[in-house]
């Protein structure tokens, strides 16, 4: 285990280190939730147009998947590994970069920003199985995963954890969708994505 945090440490190390002013300003942008909601409304608009009267129930299972992957992050993660965040690590404290000088809370493992966006990603791929969209959200959800590296906030570890976990988070929800979309009246099915092309 301790090989392993060396790994980590030395890779968060690198790539955290290759930064400059016009990126800082670039990552702390992406890492941001509200910058996001032009991304959001258009994502918004494709479902609406694709799944029509589906929206509001897949609208209802983003926010539980959201949801599931926040608390399980903090609750059953950070609030039990208690994992310092670089930026908080005496050790290495003085060569991480920060902007801002903004930390965030004491412990990183698993990174919630991590888990709410592959949660989503996953869940959203899942139901719309269109490759140019799977492309769109896995870069997406990657890019945001990538600045909290970038930010000194989280370890690489820690990103791929909360990935791992909004994936599971994500699929399970959308075993439930599909539980939903069973019982929901045929005239609610337009669009079911178990019908969708690869």
């Amino acid at each position: 285990m301790e090989a392993l945090n060396q790994i980590d440490t030395r890779l968060f190390l690198f790539l955290n280190g290759i930064h400059n002013e016009s990126f800082d300003s670039i990552m702390v942008w992406i890492s941001g939730k509200i910058t996001w909601w032009p991304f959001y409304l258009l994502l918004l608009g494709y479902l609406a147009w694709t799944k029509r009267l589906q929206l509001i129930p897949l609208l209802l299972f983003v926010v539980l998947t959201i949801t599931l992957a926040d608390q399980v992050s903090v609750h059953l993660f950070k609030e039990v590994f208690e994992r310092l965040r670089p930026c908080h690590e005496p050790e290495i404290s003085g060569l991480v970069h920060i902007v801002n000088g903004r930390c965030g809370g004491q412990y990183g493992f698993v990174s919630s920003h991590a888990a709410n966006a592959f949660g989503v990603a996953f869940f959203l791929v899942m139901v719309v199985r269109r490759r140019w969209f799977t492309v769109v959200m896995i870069f997406w959800a990657a890019i945001v995963g990538y600045s909290r590296i970038y930010l000194g906030v989280h370890y690489p570890g820690d990103v791929v954890g909360g990935a791992l976990l909004g994936i599971l988070c994500g699929y399970l929800v959308y075993l439930l969708n599909i539980w939903v979309v069973g019982m929901l009246p045929v005239s609610w099915k337009m669009g079911d994505p178990m019908k969708q092309s690869a």
